[in-house]
């Protein structure tokens, strides 16, 4: 059977994603990876530096999703599906490029986790984030901001004269471009993939992937990597050197033998093959490997307790079959970040497929006897020269430019490429895809002033680069102007500057609540939180009187009112925050996340019976981050009683 390519709908239940969070993202990360100076003490010199290099202060100028639901309905998913006689590979380019399925016809086996829902949870860096099948993560430190983002999809000629399949975006963190290329070579159990990172600009990039693989699990589940030491890392944010598979009294490489989540980021010698695969009970699973610029190998595990147990139902439906994550970087763990030259550029290979070894061996005692079995029977399936080699097959392959267009992402990259200049074959930015969020910065580009909007609406997304910047201070200096000019300066770290253009904005806004949550921030960032409530309220209050119906709107409403309410709650002001809650429109008071809230204003008010009354009647928090600890705490505060079940998401030991 030719490998063929074809266009398909995927129908799975799904909650949608909304809109998006109107506010710029302007406070600091609560990425839960990081390590202080101290932590980076006894590390590798090359890790140390790189654990240090650019970490992220803020997500600018990406905005954050958090206006998803749990009601999930039938949904239909446009997907591209790669097929040969021997794999069925299923993607998703309008979710980040997601391989949702790859399924093994000989054996009939699906070698991923596949989620059989569609469920976003904040895992990702901007919020919305679903758990299953092949991500490509890319940009910083955590699930990528493109995870439930389009991008765009096209076929381009293969090294083999087939149909390839070429996923590309920009990835505006980072302000890079990349391109991820599959392929299915004929008659091969194998999924190729060619991965490339540019930096098009004259200064040196922080780049960062990893390559992140959902795989079953049961208690037999066995993760292979070629490596006697791996850095753990827990949520209590320790990293430390490890033996494998043996630590603490259990063996770490089958996922449901720890008790909490964790990532185990394997030490994998330099010369060795790069590889990593999870095994079943009878020696079969999912193989990964690659060439050696993606040297990182890691699993993750959720562990066996009530909170790790909890999300998996939460990511999925109670019911189905849990799944750990095996995953490939390149570095030697995900704090790291990799500087990328002007004008250089990443690339590797990697391939995807069935693994069967003799189950005796990899389930043994003898660990070192485990992985070389693993790794002589992945020798048989594939060889190492002939990945090697079809990396160097594919490389000229990268640069030529699609003939058959399926999907198309965002505008973003276009106007990046028209400002800059940049030459980028094989990854067309057309101008045709700069859309509504884009057009006021090809204004500005073209005319040099950013335009006025013709109706009355949240202010668009911003841009932070140093080159609007510098447009937006040549622009002249209206109130929207000096909104996203301080905005920029914002992100620079440039703080002082920043508020001096809020302020300035605001002496002539026609709208005044954009600019207020900013000085708002930046009093609370500056730990003057008496100030920052005041802002809020004003913030507040000016909205109310502008909001219009929609469901912009209502994001913005949503998004002011839990922050204002926040604020005015830590200073002690629960009178005015309960009159921020009853201005919220009842849709967004029913919200899980609002009902918690609501929670924490009853206790203010000394109402403990009427807030566990809220929990006793159960509410869902949608948008709960990964690692948060607030429902335990609340709980907490209204009594001693062991914490609900359905309320239980704690990921570290000693969690309150």
């Amino acid at each position: 059977m030719a490998t063929t390519v074809r266009r398909a709908v995927l129908t799975l239940p799904a909650a949608p994603l909304g809109a998006e969070n109107p506010l710029p993202a302007l406070r600091p990360l609560d990425e839960m990876h990081t390590v202080d100076a101290e932590g980076r003490v006894g590390m590798p010199r090359d890790m140390a530096r790189q654990v240090g290099y650019a970490p992220l202060r803020t997500l600018l100028p990406v905005r954050i999703l958090d206006g998803y639901g749990r009601e999930r309905t039938p949904t239909g998913i446009d997907a591209v599906v790669l097929e040969n006689d021997r794999l069925r590979a299923t993607v998703l380019p309008g979710l980040g490029g997601r391989i949702h399925s790859l399924f093994h016809k000989p054996t009939g086996r699906e070698l991923l986790y596949r989620n059989p829902v569609l469920q976003p949870a904040d895992f990702a860096l901007n919020g919305a984030w679903f758990s299953g099948g092949i991500e490509w993560n890319i940009g910083a430190t955590g699930h990528t901001t493109l995870s439930c983002a389009p991008l765009h999809a096209a076929l381009v000629a293969g090294p083999d004269g087939g149909e390839m399949l070429r996923l590309w975006e920009w990835e505006r963190l980072r302000d890079l471009p990349f391109q991820v290329d599959l392929w299915l070579p004929e008659s091969s159990d194998f999924l190729h993939v060619g991965v490339r990172i540019r930096n098009p600009h004259e200064q040196t990039v922080p780049t960062y992937w990893w390559s992140n693989i959902a795989v079953p699990e049961d208690p037999d589940t066995r993760v292979l990597a070629p490596a006697d030491e791996a850095w753990h890392f827990g949520y209590e944010r320790s990293l430390r050197r490890i033996p494998v598979p043996e630590w603490n009294g259990a063996d770490r490489s089958y996922p449901l033998r720890s008790a909490y989540p964790a990532d185990y980021f394997y030490e994998v010698p330099r010369e060795a093959r790069k590889w990593i695969a999870s095994l079943d009970a009878s020696g079969h699973g999912l193989v990964q490997t690659s060439t050696d610029r993606l040297s990182g190998r890691k699993l993750f595990v959720w562990g066996s307790g009530t909170g790790g147990r909890r999300w998996q139902q939460w990511l999925t439906e109670p019911g189905t079959p849990g799944y750990a994550e095996i995953q490939a970087g390149l570095a030697r763990t995900q704090l790291e970040h990799v500087r990328l030259d002007p004008g250089a550029e990443f690339s590797w290979l990697e391939a995807y497929g069935p693994l069967a070894a003799e189950p005796s061996a990899v389930h043994g005692g003898d660990w070192d006897a485990a992985h070389r079995e693993a790794e002589a029977r992945l020798a048989e399936a594939l060889p190492r020269a002939q990945v090697d080699a079809a990396y160097a097959a594919w490389r000229p392959c990268a640069d030529l430019e699609p003939h058959e267009t399926l999907a198309n992402g965002s505008g973003w990259g276009a106007l990046e490429v028209l400002r800059g200049g940049h030459k980028l074959p094989g990854t067309p930015f057309d101008e045709s895809t700069i859309g509504e969020a884009q057009q006021p910065w090809l204004e500005l580009y073209r005319s040099g002033s950013f335009p006025v909007p013709r109706r009355v609406t949240p202010p668009g997304p911003s841009l932070v680069g140093r080159h609007w910047r510098d447009m937006l201070e040549t622009a002249p200096a209206d109130p929207l102007t000096e909104y996203h000019l301080g905005v920029a300066q914002w992100h620079e770290g440039d703080l002082a500057q920043a508020v001096r253009s809020w302020e300035r904005g605001l002496e002539l806004a026609p709208s005044r609540w954009p600019l207020l949550r900013c000085l708002a921030v930046a009093e609370l960032c500056g730990g003057h939180h008496e100030r920052a409530a005041d802002r809020y309220a004003e913030a507040f209050d000016d909205l109310c009187a502008e909001i219009r119906e929609g469901e912009p709107w209502t994001a913005v409403l949503a998004a002011l009112g839990r922050e204002a309410i926040e604020a005015l709650l830590a200073v002690g002001r629960g009178s005015e925050a309960r009159g921020v809650w009853h201005r919220l429109r009842p849709s967004i008071r029913q919200r899980g996340r609002f009902r918690l809230i609501e929670a924490q204003l009853l206790i203010a008010e000394g109402e403990t019976g009427a807030a566990r009354a809220l929990f006793d009647a159960g509410f869902e928090v949608a948008d709960l981050r990964e690692g948060a600890e607030i429902l335990n705490e609340v709980w907490a505060a209204l009594t001693d009683e062991p914490l609900p079940d359905a309320y239980e998401y704690r990921m570290r030991p000693g969690a309150r």
